[in-house]
């Protein structure tokens, strides 16, 4: 509950929204990892995303900026082919959102004091040292790309499934702010732990694919 009123608050300015909701993503891996979870705590890792992901932020504005045009010329009827434009760019608009949601759940969390594991880089993101060969020395999937792009990968490439997950939560609320704006808090918070569900979903099916097999696995 909590998480949803802190990520809603962060998000009012709007440029904040996607580093907004990697706070929040990252307030629940930490929550998940057994360390601290406070306001403080949210505000440094809001402090972190917002420094970290203003560019991104920036960027998936003015993707959506775009699309929301594309969709204002499908919808006046001036060009031929109206409806057909206007359901290929609501498509559009879900992919795009949904790839800015990826793209903000796997900005790292503030470091705390000790190098608790909270603080540990998130699935999907590489650190500083691991920027291209993970511990188990396969290549990490998109390694030196944009994190729009990656995510945009992982969106519509990689991981369909986990987007249709996250989409699905983006129904929900829309329907919850629809029946009760205040619901519109709660479903954000519900909204950030699917993002963090659906991330770690991925990376652990990257993993078991990349991971070698037992030795004598599939001999008769």
């Amino acid at each position: 509950m909590l998480t949803g009123v802190w990520l809603l608050l962060a998000a009012l300015p709007l440029v904040t929204l996607l580093p907004a909701f990697a706070a929040a993503c990252a307030h629940l891996r930490r929550h998940l990892a057994g360390g601290r979870g406070g306001l403080r705590e949210f505000t440094a890792d809001l402090r972190r995303a917002v420094r970290t992901g203003l560019r991104l932020s920036l960027g998936w504005w003015a993707g959506l900026a775009l699309l929301a045009f594309d969709l204002r010329v499908a919808a006046s009827g001036v060009l031929p082919g109206g409806p057909v434009m206007l359901v290929a760019g609501a498509a559009a608009t879900v992919l795009w959102v949904v790839t800015g949601l990826r793209a903000a759940a796997t900005i790292p969390a503030a470091p705390e004091p000790g190098g608790h594991p909270a603080a540990r880089t998130p699935p999907g993101r590489s650190g500083p040292s691991d920027r291209s060969v993970p511990s188990g020395g396969a290549p990490v999937p998109g390694a030196g790309r944009s994190p729009l792009r990656e995510a945009l990968r992982r969106t519509a490439v990689a991981d369909p499934g986990g987007s249709a997950l996250l989409a699905g939560g983006l129904a929900v609320v829309a329907v919850a702010a629809w029946q009760l704006l205040p619901l519109a808090a709660p479903a954000l918070g519900c909204l950030a732990a699917c993002a963090v569900a659906v991330e770690h979903r991925y990376e652990e099916r990257r993993r078991a694919a990349a991971a070698p097999l037992p030795s004598g696995a599939g001999v008769p």
